[in-house]
C-alpha cells in the first residue's frame, strides 16, 4: 500500500485523485491546499509520495518542493501542473521531484506515476518529456531559463500581480532582497515594469490569464 499525500487546491481535484488512487492500492492519507501545510504535515505524516500542484496560493508548488527536499532529501514528490510548458517541469525536477505530470494527462498516468516515484524512479508524462527533449534539440529556450531559482520564484510572484510586501513576506525574504532580485529579473528579461512581466510570462505560458 502506497500512502500519499495530496497537495492541491481544489477540493474537487483532490477527491478525483483520491478516487483513483484508491482503486489502486494507494492509500491517501494526507490533504492539503497550500504548499506551507505541505511542508508542516509532512513530518508528522511521513507520506511514500507526495502528488504537488505547482500552482497553488501562497509559495506555491514549487518552492514548497524546494523546502520539502531540504527538510527530507530522501522525500519523493511528484509535481503536477496545469501548465504545458517546459519550463516549470526543468524547473521542478531540478528542485528534487521524481516526477511530474500534466493535469492532462490521462487517468491512468496518475497511478502509473505514483507507482514509479513510490520506487523512487523518475517519471515524466509522455507529452511533456517529447516536448523538452524537442525544446532543447531546436534550441527553443524560454526567457526565464536565464533567471536563478530564486530570481524565477520572484518572478512567477510578481507576474501573478503579487507585491513586493506580499512576496517577500510569502517567500521569508527582506522587502529589500526580494527588490534586488526584481532588479535582476527586469535586467535579464527586457522588462521594466510588473506588467510587461505579466506578458512574457504569458506569452511563455507560465502563468494562466
Amino acid at each position: 500500500m502506497i500512502r500519499v499525500m495530496l497537495a492541491d487546491d481544489h477540493a474537487l481535484v483532490r477527491m478525483g485523485f483520491r478516487m483513483l488512487l484508491s482503486d489502486a492500492e494507494c492509500e491517501v492519507v494526507a490533504e492539503v491546499d497550500t504548499g506551507e501545510q505541505a511542508c508542516i504535515d509532512y513530518a508528522r505524516v511521513k507520506p511514500d509520495v507526495v502528488v504537488m500542484d505547482l500552482s497553488m496560493p501562497g509559495i506555491g508548488g514549487l518552492e514548497a518542493v524546494r523546502r520539502l527536499l531540504a527538510q527530507d532529501p530522501k522525500a519523493r514528490v511528484l509535481a503536477l501542473s496545469a501548465y504545458e510548458d517546459t519550463v516549470h517541469p526543468r524547473r521542478v525536477l531540478r528542485a528534487g521531484a521524481l516526477g511530474y505530470l500534466t493535469k492532462r494527462s490521462a487517468p491512468d498516468a496518475l497511478i502509473a506515476a505514483v507507482t514509479a516515484v513510490a520506487r523512487g524512479q523518475r517519471y515524466v508524462d509522455p507529452a511533456t518529456a517529447q516536448a523538452m527533449a524537442l525544446a532543447q534539440l531546436e534550441g527553443d529556450a524560454s526567457p526565464a531559463d536565464t533567471l536563478s531559482e530564486r530570481e524565477f520564484s520572484v518572478f512567477i510572484q510578481l507576474a501573478r500581480g503579487q507585491s513586493v510586501a506580499q512576496i517577500a513576506e510569502t517567500l521569508n525574504l527582506s522587502p529589500s532582497t526580494v527588490g534586488t532580485h526584481l532588479y535582476h529579473v527586469k535586467q535579464k528579461l527586457g522588462a521594466s515594469n510588473q506588467s510587461e512581466l505579466t506578458l512574457v510570462a504569458l506569452r511563455w505560458g507560465l502563468i494562466q490569464a
